[in-house]
């Protein structure tokens, strides 16, 4: 593979830019006890990740859209610029609602960030050439998983959690600056200004699409029941406002999101693949870290560090994949693969308990990691090699839509499915003897024992608060609390364990319906240029005919 004097400068600068981006999403979680304390907001503690991710996905079509339009460099530098106005302001947040605000303001950037760099490699690479390349930004998310949680406590500690905001700083002007300098403006023969149309009503109803539905996702079982006034409000609006989206999208000049993607069987196999693996995915691994501090005994505090076998091996499937993509061409096989075995690792943490070791679930952890890594660089570059040159952001932008959506839906209907099983199996804990004695010592304070008060039960923090409690109880009762406590957090773990089981055994089954898609995902092969593949056809069926004349000329 070849490269372009400015090519590796450019990849330095989307690079840079990607860092940026996916850090802020693991970063702020080591330092959000820190602004809780300084604010005092916990009750709108959510809606900091909240906005980030509803800015962030609302605006991934639009921008995809708009760079096919108008090119990828200036939507790139605006994006970065954009972050970084966020970034900046939520250094210099003064309450909680500032630092939500500015927070979207981020995920507006972000958004726009991670559909550029991905269409910016198909600019830069055929899709025959793209695998490698694609492998290794894959494994970018992998890193900074590890790396944001240690970054954002080691500043936090240090200096201030206004600086995991202020970091951002630097390494955004740098990308501005190594951008600016090698990313070429873009080829005005592709799309001449009079043929730019932007679909603005079909930017207004998918974001009236998006917002309620994710908002409906993210509140329902834990702000509002799902069968509240609020959340079925938000579910209406969200499908009228798809409606009137879908018969606009059919109707429009130049729609955001083109109803003939979903023709294609590339695109179609790669949303449901992609959708069902985010659901079973992200629905499943945020349990990971509570049951291996609080079940299996990990001693690491950071859910950075225990989940570190599986970023690791999503790194390391990643670039393998990219690689067996670039040199042999077959991305079926991968993605059919690596749904198969990320389905194996879902099924092998169905099995995990109390007696769970700590190489049982860092072994688990490996097997799902390079599952998923095997699948992160294959449907994207799927979907662009099934579609022109031209649609590259609009396509790209498609996946990193539905990856998003299936995200949300997993954490919050998987969420629902743990709630539930820990409710069924924990009926009459308010019995249970250490219950009873909090509740005698503490009258004027009700023990209410559910999701989130078991998580902090259940956390290494959670238990040594409790237990320098306990030591501080009088003589007479002190032992029997104490152990009334370990008892109790006996019968969490057992309730725990059964009901991550669950939730990991509908993980299993979403993986199985994705990897039964997968069989279905076409295998076209992949371009060695940015031609058309009729044309790309076309120009070697040429070469091979002149050469045959010339070789028919030679025997004369």
């Amino acid at each position: 593979m070849t490269l372009k004097p400015k090519t590796p400068l450019i990849l330095a600068g989307i690079m840079l830019s990607m860092v940026m981006a996916s850090l802020d999403q693991t970063i702020v979680a080591t330092a959000m006890p820190r602004i809780v304390e300084e604010f005092q907001g916990l009750s709108h503690l959510s809606w900091v990740f909240t906005s980030y991710m509803l800015a962030s996905a609302v605006t991934v079509p639009i921008y995809g859209k708009l760079s096919d339009l108008y090119g990828r460099r200036n939507l790139a530098l605006i994006a970065v610029a954009v972050f970084l106005a966020g970034s900046m302001l939520s250094g210099l947040a003064q309450d909680m609602t500032q630092l939500i605000f500015f927070r979207a303001l981020q995920g507006i950037g972000a958004g726009a960030i991670m559909v550029n760099a991905f269409a910016t490699i198909g600019d830069l690479f055929p899709p025959a050439q793209r695998g490698k390349v694609q492998g290794l930004f894959g494994a970018v998310f992998g890193i900074t998983s590890v790396a944001g949680p240690l970054l954002g406590g080691w500043l936090t500690d240090s200096f201030s959690w206004r600086w995991i905001f202020y970091v951002n700083i630097p390494v955004g002007l740098a990308a501005i600056a190594v951008i600016f300098a090698g990313l070429p403006r873009m080829d005005k023969t592709i799309h001449d200004a009079k043929e730019r149309f932007i679909d603005y009503l079909g930017a207004l109803l998918l974001t009236a699409t998006l917002v309620p539905l994710l908002l409906a996702l993210v509140w329902g079982g834990s702000e509002y029941a799902w069968g509240s006034t609020e959340i079925i409000s938000l579910l209406i609006g969200s499908t009228f406002a798809l409606a009137a989206f879908i018969w606009r999208e059919a109707k429009a000049k130049d729609p955001i999101v083109s109803l003939g993607l979903f023709r294609n069987r590339v695109f179609t196999v790669s949303i449901i693949a992609t959708f069902l693996a985010s659901v079973g995915m992200f629905g499943s691994i945020l349990f990971i870290p509570v049951f291996a501090q609080g079940v299996a005994g990990f001693s690491a505090t950071n859910s950075g560090l225990i989940l570190m076998p599986m970023m690791l091996s999503i790194v390391a499937g990643s670039i393998f994949s990219g690689q067996v993509m670039s040199r042999t061409g077959n991305y079926k096989v991968l993605a059919i693969s690596g749904m198969g075995i990320a389905m194996a690792g879902m099924l092998l943490f169905s099995q995990i308990n109390e007696t769970t070791s700590d190489m049982g679930l860092i072994f688990r952890m490996i097997v799902m990691g390079i599952g998923l890594g095997f699948t992160m660089p294959v449907f994207t570059l799927a979907v662009q090699n099934a579609f022109t040159h031209a649609r590259l952001g609009e396509v790209t932008a498609g996946i990193q839509l539905f990856r998003t959506v299936g995200a949300t839906v997993g954490g919050a209907v998987l969420g629902g499915v743990m709630n539930a099983q820990l409710a069924s199996r924990l009926t009459g804990i308010d019995t249970d003897p250490f219950v009873v004695m909090a509740q005698q010592a503490n009258p004027d304070t009700p023990v209410h024992i559910d999701g989130n008060t078991i998580q902090a039960f259940l956390s290494t923090d959670g238990q040594a608060n409790i237990r320098a409690l306990i030591a501080q109880a009088p003589d007479a009762i002190r032992d029997a609390f104490a152990s009334a406590f370990d008892s109790f957090i006996e019968t969490l773990k057992t309730a725990f364990s059964g009901a991550i089981d669950q939730v990991f055994l509908i993980g299993a089954a979403l993986m199985a319906v994705a990897f039964v898609a997968s069989f279905f995902l076409p295998q076209i092969a992949l371009r060695k240029s940015h031609r058309p593949a009729v044309e790309e056809a076309g120009i070697e069926l040429e070469l091979t005919l002149s050469q045959s004349d010339k070789r028919h000329e030679a025997e004369i």
